[in-house]
């Protein structure tokens, strides 16, 4: 007798040890309700027909159909003295014929002689023409006889028919009489007729699941019960029921992440923010009437809301998104100088220390003597930037703190060394993060966990990285999206080209004869490697996703041979640099501004120039072994390029076979430069959690069915409910199985944010 179970029983208590421990290594499953949520990749149903053409060598298929013809012969190994008979049965499914080949299995032409209808798994093969099963698992369904009797078969079909037996036993319908037959898929040796085996065990065992949500709320969604659904998803009476049974779970994953966003957004709201409205005759009013180019439409929009978030007491929380180049620093340093007037302070936080460097010599460029604040010729109402990166000396070091915890520092700018303890404010009012994918929310949290006197300050966090809406709003759903974009005035379009060099190799050269062409005009290059050199890693974030084999390929790229291959080849004559991660942060920093000053014309590097360097010189960009990279970091990487008004130009080398999914990704950059269209083909090729970075700190990947890509519309559903329930609810008190499972999908960050009163 199968022991009654819950969703959180253990499945060794379930299903037999071996069968239990292999599906718990393979997918990682270890209780009833875990193995319920994962769903049957397809389902077989009765008639259905099979493409030809769709069928990939390879390939595991359930086929159902009738013997037509049958024929045996010897075989021998030639290794061995191993003697047999060789079967081949023909077998048509729903109008396709395939041919099921038997290996040394005597005795099979008695248990599947013509006119048997049985059932065969195994992977499909072409063998010519033909579509070959070799030596599948199989089950008889109905002998040539026509009765039933004992059903027959091998492997976990054999097994599984046990199953159905003791099924239709007890009153049930066979299992292989159902309309739908699911698939399920398989992994390290547990087939999917194992996982259907124990699926069917578990259910049988399962009492009736407690549903998390209100009748009312089912009801206004058209949701079907849970307990109905984690039944029919697996085993279904129709195609509406199926989907039916996928469309609820998917919405418990979206409500879920919903109210635990929720509780979020309402936890940051609740402990007031400091107030910092405009100020008339201030530094920000003053650099406003100073910019030499007028704030696009969409800039001045995006400013007006941050200025009225700024002017409460209410923290903002508020995400800024743009293109490549839409002119989200300029905004960012208006939203500075507005908290700055009021007498507090702002923090820039960047993910590398080139990047922190870059903004910290932009924006004292741009204030001039705005930012000179306690040196011979500042403003009167100027500010002083300071920058804080681990790196520094300590005698700099010690300076900068000095600054920061005297208050003489407006604006800081720094790396992850402005997170540490030992770095104290004097009233720090606004955090902006830049790049928010690369940082998760405990960090950005510890920096707002540093305002003076419990005031908790503003929060900007900004993405060159553009999200879709829908996808935007799960993945930072604890924050305003604002949008930018429009591009500047000034700014040109980028020319992208796909240079296949194994396949044109003269291209190649033409690409490094451009790049002379450029640097001869007055202008400078970027040269972008996906490694440092012969003996590490990739370092580019994205990698191939498209299983292509590299043997037979050039090995990559490597940033520093490459340099010297130009240096003494192609590029002779230019003044070539070298940036990557591993030099000295003095030499980085001299590579970066001796290209930013002119004196060297070609700047060969790995990705720490992906975002924020702005080189207004830079026109041309030459990407070596760009599939390797994903999509949304291609368009960021030539995004450095084009950014003083003259046209930039982006060259994608590649060894990638021309008929590739790579191939496909780079045509596909080349093609537009609209970045939202180019995020959400990258979120498609890709899982979302490698897009998005840990911007969830772990929740998006507990993720097991819901796709921020596909499922839009019901996770807009779910944001509603989700507001309303936690409206009437905070505490989710009335909703004790609600609040367990958003308590899971959080995990131990469930303590920082759910439901404090």
């Amino acid at each position: 007798m199968t022991p009654l179970a819950t969703t959180d029983t253990p499945l060794a208590e379930v299903l037999d040890d071996d069968l239990a421990t292999r599906i718990t290594t393979a997918f990682g499953h270890e209780t009833v309700g875990e193995l319920l949520h994962t769903l049957p990749r397809r389902y077989r149903q009765h008639g259905q027909r099979y493409d030809r053409r769709e069928l990939v060598d390879g390939e595991r298929v359930t086929i159902v159909g009738e013997v037509l013809s049958s024929s045996t012969r010897e075989i021998s190994s030639r290794t061995s003295k191993r003697r047999g008979e060789l079967t081949t049965l023909t077998v048509e499914d729903g109008g396709t014929t395939f041919k099921v080949v038997f290996f040394y299995s005597r005795g099979i032409k008695f248990v599947l002689p013509v006119g048997t209808v049985a059932m065969f798994d195994g992977n499909v093969s072409w063998y010519g023409r033909s579509l070959q099963l070799k030596h599948p698992e199989f089950l008889v369904l109905r002998p040539v006889s026509g009765a039933r009797g004992e059903l027959r078969g091998s492997g976990n079909l054999a097994a599984l028919a046990r199953l159905s037996a003791e099924l239709t036993a007890e009153g049930g319908p066979s299992l292989f009489d159902r309309p739908l037959l699911p698939i399920y898929p398989t992994k390290q040796g547990v087939t999917s007729w194992e996982i259907l085996g124990a699926v069917v065990t578990v259910l049988r065992a399962l009492v009736p699941v407690v549903d998390p949500l209100d009748p009312t709320v089912r009801a206004a969604a058209g949701l079907m019960d849970l307990d109905d659904a984690l039944r029919k998803a697996h085993l279904p009476d129709t195609v509406a029921e199926k989907d039916a049974a996928g469309y609820r779970l998917r919405f418990d994953e979206a409500i879920s992440l919903q109210i635990l966003l929720g509780a979020r957004r309402r936890f940051a709201a609740r402990d007031p923010g400091p107030a910092c409205p405009p100020v008339a005759s201030g530094v920000r009013a003053e650099l406003e009437a100073r910019l030499p180019f007028t704030l696009t439409t969409g800039q001045r929009e995006v400013l007006a809301d941050i200025t009225a978030d700024l002017a409460t007491d209410e923290p903002m929380n508020r995400l800024l998104q743009g293109e490549v180049g839409s002119g989200k620093t300029v905004v960012a340093l208006l939203a500075m100088l507005q908290v700055v007037d009021t007498g507090r302070q702002c923090v820039l936080l960047a993910p590398t220390e080139v990047l922190a460097i870059q903004h910290h010599r932009s924006l004292v460029a741009m204030l001039g003597d705005l930012g000179a604040a306690g040196r011979l010729g500042a403003a009167e109402q100027a500010t002083r930037v300071v920058l804080l990166t681990g790196s520094m000396s300590t005698t700099a070091r010690r300076e900068a703190l000095l600054g920061i915890v005297t208050g003489e520092a407006g604006i800081v700018v720094g790396t992850h060394a402005v997170i540490q303890d030992s770095v104290d404010f004097f009233d720090l009012g606004l955090v902006v993060v830049d790049e928010q994918h690369r940082f998760g929310v405990r960090q950005r949290d510890r920096l707002r966990g540093k305002g003076r006197d419990g005031l908790v300050p503003h929060l900007l966090v900004m993405t060159a990285t553009p999200i879709p809406r829908t996808i935007a709003m799960t993945v930072f759903g604890d924050l305003e999206v604002s949008e930018l974009a429009e591009l500047p005035g000034g700014r040109r379009p980028i020319s992208t080209s796909v240079v296949p060099a194994h396949a044109k190799p003269r291209w190649l050269q033409r690409a490094w004869e451009r790049v002379r062409e450029e640097v001869e005009a007055g202008r400078r290059a970027y040269i972008v490697c996906s490694r440092i050199d012969a003996d590490t890693g990739d370092e580019a974030d994205g990698g191939p996703d498209d299983g292509v084999d590299l043997d037979g390929r050039p090995p990559l790229v490597a940033a520093v041979d490459l340099h010297a291959q130009l240096a003494a080849g192609p590029l002779v004559g230019l003044r070539v640099g070298l940036m990557h991660g591993r030099l000295p942060p003095e030499e980085k920093d001299a590579a970066m501004a001796g290209f930013a000053a002119g004196e060297l014309d070609v700047l060969v590097s790995t990705t720490v120039i992906e975002v924020g360097v702005d080189v207004p010189e830079a026109t041309v960009m030459v990407v070596m072994d760009a599939d390797r990279f994903g999509v949304s970091q291609l368009h960021q990487l030539r995004g450095r390029v084009g950014r003083g008004g003259l046209p930039g130009l982006c060259l994608l080398v590649t060894t990638a076979p021309e008929d590739g999914r790579a191939m496909e990704r780079l045509r596909a950059v080349a093609a537009t430069t609209d970045g939202f269209a180019l995020a959400r083909l990258d979120l498609e090729q890709r899982r979302e959690g490698d897009v998005l970075g840990d911007a969830q700190s772990g929740a998006l990947s507990a993720l097991r069915l819901l796709s921020v890509v596909d499922d839009g519309e019901l996770i807009e559903i779910a944001r509603r409910h989700a507001e309303e329930i936690l409206d009437e609810d905070p505490g989710l008190d009335a909703h004790p199985a609600l609040s367990e499972r958003v308590a899971r999908l959080a995990g131990d960050e469930s303590s920082d944010y759910l439901f404090r009163s």
